[in-house]
C-alpha cells in the first residue's frame, strides 16, 4: 500500500511542471470520428475534462468520416471523391449534416456529465458551438464540382476567445456555414490546423489508432520536424494512404508548425490515459511534430544553475562527485554545457581547459536516474570533445572513482597522477584516490 501511495505522489510532483506550464494556454484537440466510435472515448472526454479543470483553454475539433460512410452505405449511395477529396452533392450533405449534428450533441453531451463517482464529477463544464467559422465552395477542379465541399474562407478569433476566456470548451465540427447561408463539407483535419494556427495555440492534439508515427519494426517515433513528417506523408501516399488518422493530422500538424504552432501531439485513442501521459510527463507516449527540439543540448548560463545544483547533489552526497557551492558554480558557469528537456537539466558537464598543456578536463559529468540507460552521456562527451578541439587541445582527462569502465569504454585510456597538468597534480587528493583516464583527440 505504501508503495502504491509513493508512486501516486511521485508522480503527481512531477507532473507539477506540466500543470503549471499549460495552466492559461489554448490547446486545439482533433477527434476524428474513427476516434469516437471507439470504445476507449468515454476516457478520452473524461481526461479533456480533467484538462479543462486544470486551466487549459480547449478547442475541441471533431470528424464525421466513418460516420459518414456508414450512413451513405445504408441509403445505398455511392461515395464520391475526387483527389481523395469527398464530392459533397445535396444528398450526401444532408446525410453529413446529419451525422455531424448526431456527433456534436453526443460529444456535448458527454462533457456535461457531471454525476457523482464519475471522472467528471461537479465539473458542471460550458460547452459552445457555432458559426465561428466562415466557409466558402472548394468549386471545380478539372471539370470535377466539389459542389458541397468547401474551406475555410475565415475565422472569427476574437469571438472564440472570449468564449474559452470565459471558461467554456468550444466544440466544433466538419460543417461550416457560408456568408450566402449555404452548409458546406470541410475536413476535421483543415479546421483543426487553422483554428491552431489562428488562435496562436500552444498545441495541436490528434488520434490515430497506432501510438503515434511508427517504424516498420513498430518502434515509436517520439519526435518528427516538418521535413521528416512531411516525407512521412509521402510515403504513406506512395502506398495508398491518404485519409487514415495519422496522414490527416500529420498534414495538419506540418502547417501547423510551420506557422508557429510549438507542438502537435499525436497519440492512439485506444488507451485509456495516453492524453494525460502525453501531456504530464517528460518524455510522453506518442509522436510530436516540432519545429525545434524538446531537448536541446547547448551551453550553460546563469539560469541553468538552479537545475545543475539539483542534478548534482544527490551525486555529491554519494561521493561520486566532488562538492561544488553555488559560488563556484557561478563563477564557472561558462565551462559547462546542459542537456536540457521541457525546462528541466537532464544531463550536465564541464570542459576546464589547461591551454599551456593542450590538455582539458571533463568534470562534473552528470545524468539524471531516468536518462541513464539513454546516450546523453555520449552527446556531452562528443559535445565537449568538440569544444576541446575548437580551443586547440588534443586531450582530455577525466578523475573518476565510479565511471570507469563507461569512460573506457569510449576510448578513455588509463594514465598516472603525473600525467595530468601540473596544476591539477599539485590539486589531486590522494584520500579520494580517483582513477585518471586519458582521451587522445582526434583532429575532427
Amino acid at each position: 500500500m505504501k508503495e502504491r501511495s509513493t508512486e501516486l505522489v511521485q508522480g503527481f510532483r512531477h507532473s507539477v511542471p506540466y500543470i503549471n506550464a499549460h495552466r492559461g494556454k489554448t490547446f486545439v484537440i482533433m477527434l476524428g470520428g474513427e476516434a469516437i466510435e471507439h470504445e476507449n472515448f468515454a476516457n478520452i472526454v473524461n481526461d479533456i475534462g480533467l484538462l479543462h479543470s486544470l486551466g487549459i483553454k480547449l478547442v475541441v475539433v471533431y470528424g464525421a468520416r466513418p460516420q459518414i460512410d456508414a450512413s451513405l452505405t445504408t441509403h445505398h449511395f455511392e461515395p464520391r471523391y475526387h483527389k481523395h477529396t469527398r464530392v459533397t452533392d445535396s444528398n450526401t450533405l444532408d446525410l453529413v449534416k446529419q451525422a455531424a449534428g448526431m456527433l456534436q450533441l453526443d460529444i456535448t453531451a458527454r462533457l456535461s456529465m457531471s454525476l457523482n463517482n464519475t471522472p467528471l464529477q461537479g465539473a458542471h463544464i460550458n460547452v459552445v458551438s457555432g458559426n465561428f467559422i466562415i466557409a466558402q465552395p472548394l468549386g471545380v477542379d478539372d471539370g470535377v464540382d466539389y459542389c458541397h465541399s468547401g474551406r475555410i474562407r475565415r475565422v472569427d478569433e476574437a469571438a472564440i476567445h472570449r468564449q474559452l476566456d470565459s471558461g467554456a470548451i468550444v466544440l466544433l465540427g466538419p460543417v461550416a456555414v457560408s456568408v450566402t447561408g449555404e452548409s458546406f463539407n470541410l475536413t476535421s483535419e483543415e479546421v483543426a490546423t487553422q483554428l491552431a494556427i489562428k488562435l496562436k495555440a500552444e498545441k495541436m492534439i490528434g488520434f490515430c489508432s497506432s501510438q503515434g508515427v511508427t517504424t516498420q519494426d513498430g518502434t515509436i517515433i517520439s519526435e518528427l520536424f516538418p521535413d521528416d513528417a512531411q516525407r512521412c506523408i509521402e510515403e504513406r501516399e506512395a502506398d495508398g494512404d491518404y485519409n487514415s488518422g495519422t496522414v490527416r493530422f500529420l498534414r495538419g500538424a506540418v502547417r501547423a508548425c510551420r506557422s508557429g504552432v510549438r507542438r502537435s501531439h499525436l497519440i492512439s485513442y485506444q488507451e485509456d490515459g495516453v492524453l494525460v501521459q502525453e501531456l504530464f510527463s517528460r518524455d510522453g507516449i506518442g509522436t510530436q511534430i516540432v519545429m525545434e527540439s524538446a531537448e536541446q543540448v547547448r551551453r550553460a548560463t546563469i539560469n541553468d544553475i538552479g537545475g545543475i545544483l539539483e542534478l548534482i547533489r544527490p551525486l555529491e552526497q554519494q561521493g561520486i562527485l566532488v562538492r561544488r557551492s553555488r559560488e563556484q558554480l557561478e563563477m564557472e558557469i561558462d565551462k559547462f554545457t546542459v542537456v536540457v528537456r521541457d525546462n528541466l537539466t537532464i544531463a550536465c558537464a564541464a570542459l576546464y581547459p589547461f591551454p599551456e598543456e593542450s590538455i582539458g578536463e571533463m568534470a562534473c559529468v552528470a545524468v539524471h536516474p531516468d536518462y541513464r540507460s539513454s546516450s546523453r552521456g555520449d552527446m556531452l562527451l562528443q559535445r565537449v570533445a568538440a569544444q576541446a578541439r575548437q580551443q586547440g587541445l588534443k586531450k582530455l582527462f577525466v578523475l573518476t572513482t565510479h565511471s570507469i569502465h563507461w569512460f573506457q569504454e569510449r576510448g578513455f585510456q588509463p594514465a598516472e597522477v603525473e600525467m595530468l597538468p601540473k596544476r591539477k597534480q599539485e590539486l589531486y587528493n590522494y584520500q579520494r584516490s580517483s582513477k585518471v583516464l586519458i582521451y587522445e583527440l582526434s583532429e575532427s
